[in-house]
């Protein structure tokens, strides 16, 4: 007989491991872009990150409250799903019948205006494009900010000012309350739910591995471009690459403003699936130092190695997580950190034992084996005449 139990806890399970790991596969990539291909040492990642999840906290449920006019009050809204709502909810607050706050009223607000959003599924596949274009946007911004002291910095003090950088935006909207509620944090509306039911997750999931997908094809393309080709070049050598007539200013800049954004989307999509943030979940280390350590593990400048350590390290945390009760009475240290310590000693053994990662980058031809082959043989065959 079938255990329904079982197959329903190994259903939740797998589908937040996919949702987990397309998240960081996206970050990973970004951070591949940067480090990998051009041998940019952004160790500020989670600045990127961070402001594509303020984005999705702030922006999509203020418009939508400013389109349906919550802020003035029962009176004034203009859609009669949102006013029977908030007019239900308000006992539990009788002030909002007059005026409202987005902050304040925050989940009564997001609660009614999600009502709209799962009866409507244009508006929510609307709302959803864009706010990954905004966060997109601001992410290719703070990129660009960015990209100047990259322009003028070696690695040692690149690396130490773009930490700085991470930590400055999560510093703002934890001590802001207007941004994503301070200290409490915000709920964020859910342009998934108009699914409905227990699929909300599922395809919650199916549509951020799908954008997954596209940024490993974009890395892909793009690392076997003559663009990549010029990112590798000006990563080993720079200054050749300058004699050679390559722009690495303009190659630091945009690659710095196209990975942040990317890595924009990633915290987007991960405050949508989450259904709310607050501002100290993005942290350096979850969001930096671990997706470098993903990075280095399966290997820098190679998207297959970089899915391979961001799928170990993802699978490795899931599972302890799903199984530290387990665990808690037979290790002699709090569970919490087991996933942490596996991974500080794996990073070390693979340092030491494969320096490149488990799976290395491999050597790009332009003009393919097959090809070079033939003009060698070519050559080889006229001077041997």
């Amino acid at each position: 007989m079938i255990d329904e139990e079982a197959l329903r806890s190994a259903y939740v399970f797998l589908t937040y491991l996919l949702a987990y790991l397309a998240i960081y596969l996206i970050v990973n990539l970004s951070l591949d872009l940067e480090y990998g291909k051009s041998g940019i040492p952004n160790f500020g990642k989670v600045l990127s990150v961070a402001a594509g999840a303020f984005v999705a906290g702030s922006i999509p449920g203020r418009l939508l409250g400013y389109l349906f006019n919550v802020y003035s009050g029962v009176s004034g809204i203009t859609d009669p799903v949102v006013a029977e709502c908030i007019r239900g909810l308000s006992p539990q607050k009788p002030t909002i019948l007059d005026r409202m706050d987005y902050i304040e009223d925050n989940s009564i607000i997001v609660i009614c205006i999600n009502k709209v959003l799962y009866a409507n599924p244009v508006l929510s596949i609307g709302i959803l494009l864009m706010t990954l274009l905004m966060a997109a946007a601001v992410g290719a911004a703070l990129g660009l900010v960015a990209s100047y002291p990259a322009l003028r910095l070696r690695e040692d003090y690149l690396a130490m000012t773009l930490l700085a950088f991470g930590e400055f935006l999560t510093a703002i909207g934890y001590y802001t309350r207007d941004i994503v509620g301070g200290t409490l944090g915000v709920s964020v509306v859910d342009p998934f739910g108009w699914v409905g039911g227990e699929f909300r997750f599922l395809s919650a999931t199916l549509i951020i591995a799908a954008v997954a997908g596209l940024i490993v094809l974009y890395v892909r393309l793009v690392s076997r471009s003559p663009l990549g080709r010029a990112l590798r070049a000006m990563r080993d050598q720079e200054v050749a690459a300058e004699v050679l007539g390559k722009d690495t200013v303009a190659l630091r800049r945009n690659v710095l403003m196209v990975s942040s954004a990317i890595a924009a989307i990633g915290g987007a999509l991960w405050a949508f699936y989450a259904g709310g943030l607050i501002a100290t979940a993005y942290d350096r280390a979850t969001w930096t130092f671990l997706p470098w350590v993903m990075v280095i593990l399966g290997g820098a400048g190679n998207e297959v190695g970089v899915l391979l350590g961001t799928s170990i390290y993802v699978t490795a945390r899931a599972l302890i997580d799903q199984y530290k009760g387990l665990l808690e009475p037979v290790l002699p240290f709090s569970v919490v950190w087991l996933d942490r310590l596996l991974m500080g000693i794996v990073l070390i053994v693979i340092l030491i034992a494969r320096p490149q990662g488990i799976l290395p980058e491999k050597p790009v031809y332009p003009l393919g084996r097959a090809r070079i082959r033939r003009i060698v043989e070519a050559v080889k065959s006229r001077s041997s005449s």
